[in-house]
Parts: structure tokens; sequence; C-alpha cells
């Protein structure tokens, strides 16, 4: 069974998708995390993130996988290195390119192997597992994301002002919404949740009540 959760920037789909996996026993993709691997490999190659063919060739090169929460690059746990700001701004420049995302489509079909699997993304429902059996698309007002991303980069002694982060989250969402390729968007099937005024574990109980009615039909 494939699990996907689309949404916007600080969501809290990562969070949710890990904690419904741990819930269900099934695998779980980042596939945000994907796409800052490519970002920190054009870093420290010295490609300039908005040059789409070169972005796209090292892309190419790459095997990203997954060894439980870790991200492996080239076999090379990069975790630590993919949750600076700088990387997730280059993360959805990267992004915009079509080459990569293909590349990244293609990777994240290829980890599927007829697993259990909760994905999160832009695009999972829509694009790269469009027959999934439980498709969610998990938003929260603009404010509300930027307040909650701003207290995960404190927890990392990473401070920056609260305007200066909704800025970013406006930005991003532009972005994500105005790309020609795979636009974020809710899939036509999917469930929509509004996490703004939700705990994490309200959002998980919504999200495992849906894929457990799924399994039971």
């Amino acid at each position: 069974m494939i699990v996907t959760i689309d949404g916007p920037a600080g969501s809290g789909k990562s969070t949710a998708a890990r904690g419904l996996a741990r819930r269900l026993g099934f695998d779980f993709i980042d596939t945000g995390a994907m796409y800052r691997a490519v970002a920190h490999s054009c870093r420290e190659a010295g490609i300039d993130c908005t040059d789409g063919q070169q972005v796209t060739e090292r892309a190419r090169q790459l095997a990203i996988g997954f060894d439980g929460a870790l991200v492996l690059l080239d076999g090379v746990d990069v975790t630590r290195e993919l949750r600076s700001p700088s990387i997730s701004e280059e993360a959805s420049q990267v992004a915009q390119h079509p080459g990569v995302r293909s590349e990244m489509v293609r990777q994240q079909q290829a980890l599927v192997a007829q697993r259990d699997l909760v994905t999160e993304g832009r695009d999972q429902g829509t694009e790269v597992f469009p027959e999934a059996e439980c498709k969610f698309f998990l938003e929260a007002n603009a404010e509300v994301r930027a307040a909650r991303r701003r207290e995960e980069l404190l927890a990392r002694g990473v401070e920056i002002p609260l305007e200066q982060t909704l800025e970013q989250i406006r930005q991003r969402d532009h972005r994500d919404r105005t790309r020609e390729i795979s636009p974020l968007r809710a899939a036509d099937d999917a469930i929509r949740i509004d996490s703004s005024s939700l705990t994490a574990d309200e959002v998980l109980d919504e999200f495992e009540r849906h894929v457990r009615n799924r399994q039971r039909d």
C-alpha cells in the first residue's frame, strides 16, 4: 500500500509522514530531502542551482537513498547538512528544473519495490504515485507554518526573524504553485486536512483513521 502526503512548505508533512509510517509499520521516503541532497551536491561542486542543464546532469549522477531516518548521498550520511535554511532555499531552486524533477521521480518510483510506503512531498499523489491507495493534502496558513519553521530552526541553534521566515514561506509557495512542471496542488482524490489548529498527534490520528479505513475496504 502506498500513502502519499503532499502540501506546502512547513505544513508538517515530514513529521506526519514519519509518525504515520511508524504507526503503520510502513517504510518512509522524505522526497524533500532528495532535492536538498541535489542542492547540497551542487553546492559542493560549485554548480549554480539556477543552471538547469548542469544541475540536471549532476542529479543524474547521484545515488540518493535512506537508512531509517538517515539520508544517504552516494552512500554517505548527509542528513545533518541538509537542514540549513540556505539548503532549503537552494532545493526550491533546483526543484524548478524539469530534468531534475524527472530524475527524482525516477529514483522515487524505483525505491518502492512493492513495499508498504508513506511518502511525502509536493507531487507525490499527482505525479509520482497517482495510483496510490490513500492520498492526503496537508495544509496550514502561512503564518502558522512560518512560526513552526522558526521554532524548528531555533531548536537547531539557527535564529531568523519571524518576518523573514514568513517571506521565505510565501516565496516558496509561489514558486511551488506556479512552476510549469508538477506544480503544487491537491490530487482530485486527496483527503485535505488543515493542520493550522491541530497538534501533531491530532494530525496523525486523522491520517491513521483514514488509512485504517482504506485498509479495511
